[in-house]
């Protein structure tokens, strides 16, 4: 991609919903080499969807009230004040700075925010099932980091802005928690283990068990073994599990292709299926609907996730 200013990413091509695959911007960021040695690209990717656009740096230095080292103070974009973050500085990468660097402008969970970085390179399209879990090949830990994609010749880092974003956004209010009358079942699916724990603890608190997953396709596997439990046992599947809960983003089978495979069962399609992300919006939520997801939410809300699970086992969807 050129220097120059970069409006909305539009590659063009259309995804079908339910086929496992995501398109991602891959970019990179340098890192300085002892001796004055040529600096080295680390290569990362994000979601093609949260992506608004590609900017010139601004010229910003860092306040000294900065809430995070990373943060290098606001700029208007449109009718926007957004902040920017040198990512570098996040992921301890030592970045030299340039009159090339540029920002990607992202929009996800109701904000706009700019993150530094060296460059950009180009759009993949990718199956998740080509993601490979960052176990085993990242030495650092950080949950920001929830995948790998070989290109033979690098890998690519896909980063959970989430994540990263979380370090400056206050904690939520706390709001009245519900219960359910009875104990639930609910199947978790998120490869992230902050927001696992953070959803365990809610369904916890409104009476639910969990089965706790860490991408889709485990996610399958486990309620297809639950599935042939319940039909040996001439069980109906509820006494297994009542509800399934999905992140979208994941390795080896997204939120999507999950939900597809549920509904396209006879014997699960009863199950009520919620999923959450920060790239569902107005415009994109029809994917969630064209996989028959039973309620969507664009943030991890996990008050209203908990209570819209209850209403669905309760209420009844089949």
């Amino acid at each position: 991609m050129s220097k120059s200013t970069t409006s909305a990413i539009d590659t063009g091509i259309l995804l079908e919903t339910g086929t496992n695959e995501l398109e991602i911007l891959e970019f990179f960021i340098n890192e300085n080499n002892e001796g004055g040695k040529t600096p080295t690209a680390n290569y990362f990717g994000v979601n093609v969807a949260k992506v608004m656009q590609v900017i010139e740096t601004p010229d910003l230095e860092p306040p000294e009230s900065a809430p995070h080292p990373s943060f290098m103070g606001t700029i208007p974009l449109r009718q926007h004040i957004l902040p920017v973050l040198d990512l570098s500085v996040w992921l301890e990468i030592d970045m030299p700075k340039s009159e090339r660097d540029i920002v990607i402008v992202t929009e996800f969970s109701n904000s706009i925010t700019g993150f530094l970085v060296s460059g950009v390179t180009e759009i993949h399209r990718v199956g998740w099932g080509q993601v490979i879990p960052p176990a085993g090949y990242i030495a650092q830990s950080t949950d920001a980091i929830v995948g790998m994609v070989d290109k033979g010749d690098r890998f690519i880092q896909l980063l959970d802005l989430e994540t990263i974003l979380s370090e400056f956004q206050l904690q939520p209010e706390e709001t009245d928690s519900v219960v359910a009358q009875q104990h639930y079942t609910a199947l978790v699916a998120d490869d992230s283990a902050t927001i696992r724990t953070m959803l365990k603890a809610s369904l916890d608190q409104a009476n639910f068990n969990q089965i706790i997953t860490t991408n889709g396709d485990e996610a399958l596997k486990q309620i297809m073994a639950l599935k042939d439990q319940a039909e040996s046992e001439n069980k109906d599947i509820t006494e297994f599990v009542n509800v399934v809960i999905s992140d979208i983003e994941m390795p080896l089978m997204d939120g999507f292709s999950l939900t597809k495979n549920i509904k396209e069962d006879p014997v699960l399609q009863k199950l009520p299926v919620i999923l959450y992300s920060s790239i569902i919006t107005d415009e994109l939520r029809h994917k969630g609907d064209a996989v028959k997801a039973d309620f969507q939410v664009s943030k991890p809300d996990l008050q209203t996730i908990a209570k819209k699970a209850i209403e669905l086992i309760e209420n009844g969807i089949s």
